[in-house]
């Protein structure tokens, strides 16, 4: 039966293979653990790597937490229930090399009672400098483990994600998107909640051979401090999006969430040039073209 303490522990052994598969992968750096513990209930085990071959800053975290909800929580989510509990596991990598993309996972349950519980996560990637053959082959296998589980799931998550990694005050994605859903209910879904929380870990379990393909294929190319650059304003604008926009960070501050953890998606160096403009037909000006609502990238 799925219960909240089988889809902790199930979370736990995903952030671990992860994290294995991260480390082994950048060859150098290993993950730093923090245990934690959150004023009100439960806690997690925050996972940073940095300073690597490959990775300048990354975090894999966890967290299962509890107790009581914030007024403005209640009132957003329409509820007069006071006692919640949330788990789940939250992956932000930052690359040394511009020519490998940022990437971002999140898989979570939420829990106010047995009649008012859902899943919500996804896997976005926001590349530097848009490559169309590695926009399809991220696209398709987001789409491979979607359409195992149901036919409607990658169109509907895919439109979900261009919409909310959504940058409007700059009118531009924050990257190719990827899959992006919340509150998945057995009414909304026609899955059992055994079944949604299969698809839940089996998108987590994408993100390590996905990831390690894309760092693979670039993560020898040489650049040029004009990469660099545009790398450090491509970060700029995702702090923008993480600061501004993102459900997340806001619910863990509005939840007296640990800072260190919901801040750990914010890179190491980030820069913001005055009006800059990319030139015509360069690379950084064909990846601000990608930068947009609807770009199928699979057919």
């Amino acid at each position: 039966m799925i219960n909240k303490e089988r889809i902790a522990a199930e979370y736990q052994q995903i952030q671990d293979e992860i994290c294995a598969a991260l480390e082994a992968l950048d060859g150098k750096a290993k993950f730093q653990e923090e245990i934690w513990e959150r004023d009100g209930g439960g806690g997690g085990r925050t996972r940073i790597i940095q300073n690597g071959n490959l990775f300048e800053k990354g975090g894999v975290n966890f967290s299962a937490v509890y107790g009581k909800l914030p007024e403005a929580i209640k009132k957003a989510f329409a509820v007069d229930e006071e006692d919640f509990f949330a788990t789940g596991v939250s992956i932000v990598i930052h690359p040394n090399n511009p020519h490998v993309p940022i990437i971002h996972m999140n898989i979570r349950y939420f829990e106010l009672n047995e009649n008012m519980r859902w899943f919500g996560g996804g896997i976005d990637l926001t590349p530097h400098y848009v490559i169309a053959d590695d926009a399809t082959f991220f696209h398709q296998q987001l789409k491979n483990v979607c359409d195992k589980h149901h036919a409607d799931f990658y169109a509907e998550f895919k439109t979900w994600a261009d919409n909310y990694f959504f940058i409007k005050h700059r009118n531009e994605t924050r990257g190719i998107g990827g899959v992006f859903y919340d509150k998945l209910t057995p009414e909304k879904t026609g899955l059992s909640y055994e079944e949604i929380f299969n698809f839940s870990c089996d998108l987590g379990r994408t993100f390590a051979p996905t990831y390690t393909e894309l760092v693979n294929r670039h993560s020898k190319d040489t650049f040029t401090t004009t990469h660099k650059d545009w790398q450090l304003l491509r970060r700029g604008r995702y702090v923008e999006f993480n600061l501004v926009y993102d459900s997340g960070t806001k619910f863990g501050l509005e939840t007296n969430g640990r800072i260190e953890s919901i801040l750990m998606s914010l890179p190491a160096q980030a820069n913001w040039f005055y009006d800059f403009k990319a030139i015509p037909g360069s690379a950084e000006q064909q990846t601000l073209d990608y930068l947009r609502k609807g770009v199928n990238w699979v057919e």
